[in-house]
C-alpha cells in the first residue's frame, strides 16, 4: 500500500503490488469498458486501501460493491484485519484476488478523502478512465501523518492528562502524565516512522512513558514535596496505546458477522492490551509502583459537570489529532465526546446506575450525534465516533487486573476484569444501537 522504506536489511516482507501493470493507462477508454481484470484491480485497490485506514468490514465491502456496481460487476469479498479476498464477476468470467497489508493503522484523514471520493466515484466513475482513476487513488494513497512526532506526542499527552483527570486524578498526576505520555507516544512514533515491528514500539513507548512518569514525579515530589500516593497516576501515561478503533470496529464487525474481521480486530486489540499491561507491570515492580486509589478532589459537583466538559473535549480531540485527523475533525469528534463521556460520568456518580449501561448510553449518544455531524460536515461515522468513545474503554481496569493477576490475587484480578468486560461490551452495543437508529443501511441485513 505506503511507499515501502528499506529495512537496514535491504528485506521486505510484503512486496509491493505495481498496480500500474494492470492498467492500459490511455486515458481515453472509460474505466466502465475496460476489461475484467483492469476494473477488479480498482475495486481491489479500493478495498485495500479502506482497510489501511483502520476503518472496519462492513464500510470496505460497501466502497468495493460502490466500485464494483459503478463500473458494471458484481463483487464478493471475505475481509480481514490486514487482508482482503475477493473475486469480481463480469458476464460468465471472474476474477479473484488475494491482497493483504503489511501492518495495521489508522489513518482518518485519508479515509475521510477516500469516501468523499467513493461518493464521486458513485456519480460519475463509471466515465473516469482506468488511469485518470489510479492517479486519484496514487494522490489519496499520498496523503500520510498530518502532524510531526512531537506534535503527536503533545497529543498524547493532552489526551493522557485529561484521561487521568477523568479516572479521579489532579494536577500532580495530570503534570506527570503530560510528560510521560507526551515521551511514550513519540517514542513509539519515531520507532514506527522507522518501520519497527508492532511489538518493539509498543513495549519501549509504555515502559519510556511509565519511567518518564515516575522522573516527573520524583522531580515533583523533590521540589513541592506532594503526598507519595501520587505516584498512582502512572497507569495513565501508558492510556495512548489502548487500540481504541480495533475495539470498536471488532464489535461492529461481529454485530454484521463479519466474523473473520471481527475476531481478528478483536485478537488484535486483546494482544496490544495484554502486552502493554504486562510492561507497564513489569516497569512498575522494578520501579516499586502501585495502582492505588486516586486521592479524592475537593470539588463541587457543578464544578466536576465543567471539568469533566473540558476534559473530556480535550482528550478526545488528543486521541483524534493521534489518529491523524484535521483539526476541525478532531474538534467536532472533541465536541461530541465531552457531551456523550459526560453523560456517562454523571449516570455513575449521580444516578448511580453501573459502569456497563453508563457506557452504553454514553455510546449510543456519540453514534447518534456522530450521525447528525456526518450529515451537516460529511466526515466518516467511524472517525469521530471511536476517537469520541476510546476515552471510556477501561483501561485502568484492565491493567489493574493484570497488576493483581502478576500478584496471584486472583479474585481482586478476576474483579477488575470483570468490570473491564463490561464496559467494553457495552461500548459497541451502545455504537450498534445508534447505527441502527439513524443509518437504513446498516439497519437491514443485505
Amino acid at each position: 500500500m505506503e511507499k515501502q522504506i528499506p529495512t537496514e536489511s535491504g528485506y521486505q516482507h510484503h512486496m509491493a503490488i505495481p498496480w500500474h501493470d494492470f492498467v492500459t493507462d490511455d486515458n481515453v477508454t472509460p474505466a466502465k469498458e475496460a476489461n475484467l481484470v483492469e476494473r477488479a484491480t480498482i475495486v481491489g485497490r479500493i478495498g485495500l486501501m479502506m482497510l489501511a485506514c483502520g476503518t472496519g468490514a462492513w464500510r470496505v465491502r460497501n466502497s468495493m460493491n460502490v466500485a464494483a456496481e459503478t463500473l458494471g460487476m458484481t463483487c464478493s469479498a471475505d475481509i480481514g484485519l490486514v487482508s482482503i479476498e475477493y473475486t469480481c464477476m463480469d458476464n460468465h468470467r471472474s476474477y479473484t484476488q488475494a491482497l493483504a497489508l503489511p501492518s495495521t493503522g489508522v489513518n482518518t484523514a485519508r479515509l475521510n478523502a477516500l469516501e468523499n471520493y467513493i461518493r464521486e466515484f458513485e456519480q460519475q466513475g463509471q466515465n473516469w478512465t482506468t488511469g485518470e482513476i489510479h492517479h486519484a487513488l496514487n494522490r489519496i494513497e499520498s496523503i500520510g501523518g498530518l502532524y510531526a512526532p512531537w506534535m503527536v506526542g503533545l497529543a498524547a499527552a493532552l489526551a493522557c492528562s485529561a484521561f487521568v483527570f477523568l479516572l479521579g486524578g489532579g494536577p500532580v498526576e495530570m503534570l506527570c502524565c503530560f510528560f510521560g505520555a507526551g515521551i511514550g507516544n513519540y517514542v513509539r512514533r519515531k520507532m514506527g516512522d522507522r518501520k519497527l515491528t508492532l511489538f518493539a514500539g509498543l513495549t519501549v513507548a509504555v515502559a519510556v512513558a511509565c519511567v518518564a512518569y515516575d522522573v516527573s514525579f520524583n522531580v515533583v515530589q523533590y521540589f513541592l514535596h506532594v503526598n507519595s500516593h501520587h505516584e498512582a497516576g502512572y497507569i495513565g501515561a501508558m492510556l495512548f496505546v489502548i487500540p481504541g478503533f480495533p475495539f470498536i470496529t471488532s464489535g461492529l464487525d461481529l454485530s454484521k458477522l463479519d466474523m473473520r474481521s471481527g475476531l481478528e480486530r478483536g485478537a488484535f486489540a486483546l494482544m496490544v492490551i495484554t502486552v502493554a499491561t504486562l510492561v507497564g507491570w513489569v516497569v512498575a515492580m522494578a520501579m516499586d509502583l502501585q495502582p492505588e486509589n486516586f486521592i479524592p478532589l475537593a470539588l463541587s459537583p457543578a464544578l466536576y459537570l465543567v471539568l469533566r466538559l473540558v476534559f473530556s473535549f480535550c482528550g478526545v480531540f488528543g486521541f483524534s489529532i493521534m489518529f491523524n485527523s484535521s483539526l476541525k475533525m478532531a474538534a467536532t469528534a472533541g465536541v461530541i465526546g465531552a457531551c456523550a463521556n459526560t453523560l456517562r460520568l454523571e449516570m455513575v456518580d449521580l444516578a448511580h446506575v453501573p459502569a456497563g449501561p453508563a457506557a452504553f448510553a454514553g455510546a449510543l449518544l456519540a453514534g447518534l450525534l456522530a450521525s447528525l455531524a456526518r450529515r451537516r460536515v460529511g466526515y466518516p461515522r467511524i472517525a469521530i465516533t471511536v476517537p469520541s468513545i476510546v476515552i471510556m474503554v477501561p483501561g485502568l481496569y484492565m491493567y489493574s487486573a493484570v497488576y493483581n493477576l502478576g500478584l496471584n490475587s486472583l479474585s481482586v484480578a478476576g474483579t477488575w476484569a470483570a468490570k473491564a468486560a463490561l464496559i467494553v461490551v457495552f461500548l459497541p452495543l451502545g455504537l450498534i444501537a445508534a447505527r441502527i437508529i439513524a443509518d437504513p443501511k446498516w439497519r437491514y441485513k443485505s
